[in-house]
């Protein structure tokens, strides 16, 4: 009997079957995923993602450059910000890369990533690139780490409200098949509606989605 060798990198480049991955896994493997989609579809896109790395949402700057090469082979760029606005700010730009016709892209798709006192710092680029839309081929998922319990903030956070406040869609995935499956579809709903969206999720669960191991289906 032939033994299936198994490495690491699977959890990003196996494509049938089943894989184990923690939640900061599925959002790096949300941004391949999205290019293999659009590859399908006949767009050539890139992906681009950027936050603080004063966050305590870090392990998603640690999973990003652990994959540097297959980010790479994906066309996906991680840029880790100064600070929150900053960050906020790279991805507003990713939104007008078509703007002069001499994109190499027909879209880039974007993430941003923060907790609830970087999402308030960030406000003023989330508004202005909210209100300039998404491109048709690219879409921005605004991802903020709450702390409705404040366990780590000076103050307890549920961001949601300010993404109802911008008139911006707001998703919460509860488990880390959701963290791929409305990451997948909040990028689809920029594209289609030209709004940036909101990709909430507490803090607590966070930590906890990233000490466990879950089955999750392409």
């Amino acid at each position: 009997m032939a033994k299936h060798k198994v490495t690491l990198k699977d959890r990003f480049t196996q494509h049938e079957g089943r894989i184990h991955l923690r939640g900061s896994q599925a959002m790096v493997r949300l941004m391949m995923v999205q290019r293999l989609r659009d590859e399908a579809a006949g767009l050539n896109t890139a992906g681009f993602v950027s936050g603080y790395r004063g966050s305590p949402m870090t392990a998603i700057d640690e999973e990003l450059w652990r994959v540097e090469d297959l980010l790479e082979q994906h066309h996906t760029k991680f840029w880790p910000g100064t600070n929150e606005h900053l960050a906020m700010t790279a991805v507003w730009g990713t939104q007008q890369a078509h703007y002069y016709n001499d994109s190499e892209y027909d879209g880039v798709y974007s993430f941003w990533y923060g907790k609830g006192p970087g999402l308030d710092q960030a406000m003023d680029a989330l508004r202005q690139g909210n209100w300039h839309g998404s491109a048709k081929h690219g879409g921005v998922l605004v991802c903020a780490g709450d702390d409705h319990n404040m366990t780590s903030t000076i103050n307890n956070y549920s961001s949601e409200l300010l993404f109802e406040d911008l008139y911006m869609p707001v998703l919460y995935p509860a488990d880390i098949q959701e963290v791929l499956d409305m990451g997948i579809y909040g990028i689809a709903l920029s594209r289609f509606s030209g709004a940036w969206v909101g990709y909430s999720e507490s803090l607590g669960d966070f930590e906890l989605v990233q000490g466990n191991t879950s089955r999750v289906r392409q």
